[in-house]
């Protein structure tokens, strides 16, 4: 365990390379966190409306995915808005987000209690693009290391889906099943995931207490269990990315989702991660 700050949902760690920093947020309590693992020191950066996700952008700013479909670029402490928000987004907000290798950045939404959650892709313009309706869900994300296959988690749907990723438009086509979680007490929920270099996937199980990692086949190789039900995502990081980092949720209620529940995690299970991608929206 790195750092304990009992998040209620503790959610989209992600590894910032020019600072050399782990970031990750609490979505609810609009708290963002960071560790520097060269000094061992972690804090809370960041207070104000949820976040669902964020990417680093080329300059190193964050960019904030939040509520209502509103995003805002953060860069030494000064919040800037992007898109205000989303009308149709209104009543929800972003869950989990990436940034494609071309600076793009695909973001998800949840569901409302009249329709389904979205999947947009975000261009480097500006220009926000529907590209999947009525998600139960909208999680963890990850490309192959080919950059040919794009990685998507339906939660709810307890399936991780896999579609052929066009890298020149960003694209996504021929969307079939990866991995689909049996409907067992205890398996939980696929949430948030990662890919390594070797092409196995990693993905988190809400509710499941453990972080499964995939074969490129779809099938279980192994699976780590953490002392929290909650398990939301994971990343890899540090200056080599041989460092995991993963995040779990639970911790206003500690008694029935763990001791661990709201901590981050750091594993070192002798596999290399890829270094995610940065965003490159254009600011206007």
């Amino acid at each position: 365990m790195i750092a304990d700050y009992a998040c209620v949902t503790g959610e989209g760690p992600l590894w910032h390379p020019l600072e050399q920093r782990l970031y990750w947020v609490d979505i609810p309590t609009g708290r963002m966190f960071r560790y520097e693992p060269a000094t061992g020191q972690h804090e809370q950066c960041f207070a104000g409306e949820p976040i669902g996700g964020f990417t680093i952008q080329a300059d190193g700013a964050l960019l904030l995915f939040m509520a209502r479909g509103a995003v805002a670029l953060w860069r030494d402490g000064v919040l800037t808005p992007v898109i205000s928000e989303i009308p149709e987004e209104r009543e929800s907000r972003f869950n989990d987000v990436i940034a494609d290798p071309e600076g793009r950045v695909f973001c998800g939404t949840m569901p409302t209690g009249k329709r389904g959650g979205t999947l947009y892709r975000l261009d480097v313009d500006g220009v926000l693009t529907r590209v999947l309706e009525g998600i139960q869900i909208s999680n963890g994300m990850g490309f192959s290391p080919d950059l040919t296959q794009f990685y998507y988690t339906e939660s709810l749907a307890r399936t991780i889906w896999v579609y052929d990723y066009d890298r020149a438009t960003g694209d996504l086509s021929h969307q079939r099943v990866f991995a689909c979680v049996p409907e067992i007490p205890g398996e939980g929920v696929p949430d948030g995931l990662t890919v390594d270099a070797e092409g196995y996937i990693w993905s988190a199980r809400w509710d499941g207490g453990c972080l499964v990692r995939y074969r490129p086949d779809g099938t279980e190789e192994t699976r780590i269990h953490f002392p929290a039900q909650k398990v939301s995502c994971a990343t890899f990081g540090g200056p080599d990315t041989t460092d995991l980092y993963v995040t779990t949720a639970g911790g206003d209620d500690k008694a029935a989702n763990g001791s661990g529940a709201g901590a981050l995690f750091r594993l070192r299970p002798g596999v290399q991660g890829r270094p995610e991608f940065c965003s490159h929206i254009q600011i206007k």
